[in-house]
C-alpha cells in the first residue's frame, strides 16, 4: 500500500524485518499447467458471468486458457497436507496462496509434478492489535454545504472544482452519470459504508453488487479501514449541495485485497484474486488506490528496476486485467518527496491508468511520484485533483485529503460515464481518447503525464470517430457510395479518399451538363461525408455524379 504522508486516526505499526513472533508464514505456489481441469473452453458459463462474455464479445476478446480456473484436484493435494490452509487461488497467474509454517509440508509441495515453485510472500501475525496507516493526509475543516452557482442539473457542493476540472458536468448534464456501469474497487477496507449518509442513495438502489475480504476470506468489509470508503465516496456520494461524485448513478463492487497488519507480497497476490473477481462478475473498470514497493521484509521489496510492467505479480495481474477489457486506473503513488520518488506497482503496466496528482488549479501535488517506468515508458498516464481532494468519512462528514488514492477514484468515476456514452468502443479506445484530450498530450512528462483530460473533447473526438464507423459500415468496400436512390430534393454521399488532396464532386445530366459542384479536402482513409441540396428544381430523370481525386476519376449513375 502506498505509505501515508501523516498519520490520521490510526496506528501505525513499525515491522522488524524476520520472522515475528507467533507467525504463520503464507506462501505462493505457482503450477505448471491447468492440464486436471475439469472446466472447458467450451463451457465458459460455468466460471464467467453472462455480461463478462458479453463484454469480450463486444471487443473482441476470445476466452482463452487463462480464463480456465486452477485445478480444483491440484489445490485438494496441497490442502490434504497437514498444517496447510489454502486461502484463495489465481486463475491468470495460475497460483494458488496457502499460509503454513511447517516445512516438511512446505517440502512436500515442492516435491508435487504440478507445482513449478514455491515462494514464501509474508509472515502473518497471529496479533492484530496494531494497523498501519492507509489513510492518505485528511484536513477535518471542510465547510458543511456551499452554494453551487454553476448551472448543472447536479448540485455538486464542495467538490464543484475537482469536477469541473475535467469538465465532468458536461457528461452528467447530457445523463451518463455512470448507469449500467460496474465498478470494481480494490482496496484496504470500507469502514461503516452500510451506516454512511454518503452512500444512502447507492443503498437503497441496491447499486453496490458484491463484496468480499480476500485477505480474512469473508463477504463482510464493513468493519475495516476506512481507506476504500473514502475513495469511494469520491465516486459514489450522492449529498446534493455537499458532494455528489463524479459516478453517482454506478453499480459498485467492494473488495479487499489489502492486508492492514503488514505489508509483503502476499497483498499482490490478493490483488490479482481481486482482479480475477471483478472480471468474472463483469466489471468494466477497476479503481485502485494501491501501489506496491517496499515490504517490511526489506529482501522483499522491489527495485525500481522492476517497474518495466512486466515483472511483479500485481502489475502482471493488472495487465491482464485490462487484457480482458477492462480499464484499470491505479494511483501512481505517494513518493515523489521520498527516497524512492517514482511510481509503484501496478501503475508500472503499459495498459494500466496511472493517474497522478494536481489541485484543483492544475498544480502538481509534490508527494505525486515521479515516471517514467524503468523502461522509459510515459507514466503517470494522467493526472486529477488528488490535492485538497473532497471525501466523505465514515461518519459522512466532508472533508479534504491529499493523495493519488484520491486523484484515481475522481477520475475512474468520469472515465465510467464517458464510457458509458460509447459502449461499443474497447478500453484501449476509451483510453486514447482520454490521452489526446489531455491537456499536455504533445508533450508528457514525469510528473503528469498526458496530463489533465477534458470529458467534452474527449466526447466529441469519439463522437467523430462513431460517425465515421457509421459511414465506414454504409460504404462496406466501396470508395463511394450515394443515398437515396432515387433522390427526391438531396443526395448524401460517402467517400474514401486514397491520399491527401482535395475531391471534386459534380452532379450531371446525361448530356454531360453540371447542376452542382463540391471541392473538399480529403486525407487517406478518413471518410468525407457531404450532402448536395436544393435539387427539388430539378426535373426527374437520369443523373450521374462524377467524382475527381487526382488523376483519377468515377461516375455514378443515379435517378430522380
Amino acid at each position: 500500500m502506498y505509505r501515508s504522508m501523516i498519520p490520521f486516526l490510526s496506528v501505525v505499526m513499525f515491522v522488524m524485518p524476520g520472522n515475528p513472533p507467533n507467525a504463520q508464514e503464507r506462501h505462493i505456489v505457482e503450477l505448471t499447467d491447468k492440464r486436471a481441469t475439469t472446466h472447458s473452453l467450451s463451457g465458459p458459463q460455468d466460471f464467467l458471468s453472462a455480461r463478462t462474455m458479453d463484454r469480450r464479445r463486444r471487443q473482441g476478446i476470445s476466452i482463452d486458457s487463462s480464463d480456465l480456473p486452477v485445478c480444483g484436484a491440484y489445490i485438494d493435494s496441497i490442502r490434504s497436507l497437514r498444517n496447510v490452509v489454502v486461502l484463495n487461488a489465481s486463475r491468470w497467474l495460475n497460483q494458488v496462496a496457502i499460509q503454513t509454517s511447517d516445512a516438511q509440508a512446505l517440502k512436500r509441495i515442492r516435491t508435487f509434478p504440478f507445482v513449478k515453485r514455491v515462494t514464501q510472500a509474508s509472515f502473518r501475525s497471529v496479533s492484530l492489535t496494531d494497523e498501519k496507516d492507509l489513510t492518505e493526509e485528511i484536513f477535518i475543516d471542510a465547510p458543511t454545504r456551499i452554494r453551487d452557482t454553476k448551472g448543472s442539473f447536479l448540485d455538486y457542493g464542495l467538490n464543484r472544482s475537482q469536477i469541473d476540472i475535467h469538465q465532468g458536468a458536461f457528461l452528467h448534464d447530457l445523463g451518463y452519470r455512470g448507469q449500467g456501469m460496474m465498478i470494481a474497487m480494490l482496496d484496504g477496507g470500507y469502514e461503516r459504508y452500510l451506516t454512511n449518509p454518503a452512500f444512502d442513495t447507492v443503498r437503497r438502489q441496491g447499486r453496490i453488487l458484491a463484496t468480499w475480504d480476500f485477505v480474512a476470506g469473508e463477504s463482510s468489509v464493513n468493519e475495516d479501514n476506512a481507506h476504500g470508503a473514502n475513495c469511494m465516496s469520491i465516486m459514489a456520494a450522492n449529498l446534493p449541495g455537499k458532494m455528489v461524485g463524479t459516478a453517482p448513478e454506478a453499480n459498485y463492487l467492494l473488495f479487499r485485497t489489502e492486508d492492514v497488519a503488514s505489508e509483503y507480497p502476499i497483498e499482490e497476490h490478493f490483488w490479482a484474486v481481486g482482479a480475477e473477481r471483478a472480471d468474472s462478475l463483469g466489471a468494466d473498470l477497476i479503481n485502485s488506490s494501491l501501489g506496491y514497493t517496499d515490504y517490511d521484509d526489506p529482501s522483499m521489496s522491489h527495485e525500481y528496476a522492476d517497474m518495466n510492467g512486466r515483472h511483479t505479480m500485481v502489475t502482471r495481474a493488472a495487465d491482464m486485467a485490462a487484457a480482458k477489457g477492462m480499464i484499470v486506473c491505479n494511483s501512481a503513488g505517494n513518493s515523489g518527496t521520498s527516497r524512492w520518488k517514482f511510481i509503484g506497482a501496478p501503475a508500472d503496466g503499459d495498459s494500466v491508468l496511472a493517474i497522478g496528482a494536481v489541485d484543483a488549479k492544475g498544480i502538481v501535488a509534490p508527494f505525486s511520484s515521479y515516471g517514467p517506468t524503468a523502461d522509459g515508458r510515459v507514466k503517470p498516464d494522467l493526472a486529477s485533483v488528488g490535492a485538497g481532494t473532497f471525501v466523505a468519512l465514515p461518519d459522512g462528514r466532508i472533508a479534504q485529503g491529499n493523495g493519488t488514492s484520491y486523484s484515481a477514484p475522481n477520475l475512474t468515476g468520469l472515465i465510467a460515464c464517458l464510457w458509458q456514452a460509447f459502449p461499443e468502443f474497447k478500453n484501449l479506445e476509451i483510453i486514447n481518447a482520454l490521452r489526446q484530450s489531455a491537456d499536455r498530450y504533445n508533450s508528457p512528462n514525469d510528473r503528469s503525464g498526458f496530463g489533465i483530460p477534458d470529458m467534452s473533447t474527449a466526447y466529441g473526438m469519439l463522437s467523430r470517430i462513431r460517425t465515421y464507423r457509421q459511414q465506414d459500415a454504409l460504404l462496406g468496400q466501396d470508395r463511394i457510395r450515394i443515398y437515396p436512390v432515387p433522390f427526391t430534393d438531396r443526395v448524401t454521399l460517402l467517400y474514401r479518399p486514397k491520399q491527401v488532396g482535395i475531391i471534386r464532386f459534380d452532379l450531371l445530366d446525361v448530356n454531360g451538363r453540371s447542376f452542382r459542384h463540391l471541392e473538399l479536402p480529403g486525407a487517406s482513409g478518413v471518410m468525407i461525408s457531404a450532402i448536395i441540396d436544393r435539387l427539388d428544381i430539378l426535373p426527374a430523370g437520369p443523373y450521374l455524379l462524377r467524382y475527381t481525386e487526382g488523376t483519377e476519376s468515377g461516375t455514378i449513375r443515379l435517378q430522380k
